[in-house]
């Protein structure tokens, strides 16, 4: 698990991409055909929902790697909105208009 740290010890969502990837030694996937994919499509989701990795091949050869996504932090709406605030304020318009900026994202 070390090895998906970053500097700062935290989870470093590239490298544990990355690992997945490319040591699949360590990874125990699951290989089924395109046929089978597109036939039980629901069933393997419900799969990879609880965390099984499969890797869907084409006359054999890996095409696409079904693998659960990574566990994202969700955020109240206090702190989304403290977030927006904090930002506003280190993010000035310096004399534009909110309208000058829409009408220039309309050209």
């Amino acid at each position: 698990m070390t090895d998906v740290l970053g500097e700062d010890n935290h989870l470093c969502p590239e490298l544990i991409e990355y690992r997945l990837v490319s040591d699949q030694s360590e990874v125990s996937m699951r290989r089924v055909g395109s046929y089978e994919a597109k036939t039980h499509l629901p069933r393997l989701l419900d799969e990879v929902a609880g965390g099984a990795t499969i890797t869907i091949t084409k006359h054999g050869v890996p095409v696409a790697v079904l693998v659960p996504p990574l566990a994202s932090g969700t955020v109240s709406v206090r702190e989304a909105a403290d977030g927006l605030r904090a930002f506003r304020g280190r993010h000035r318009l310096r004399g534009v208009t909110i309208r000058q900026l829409i009408d220039e994202g309309r050209r």
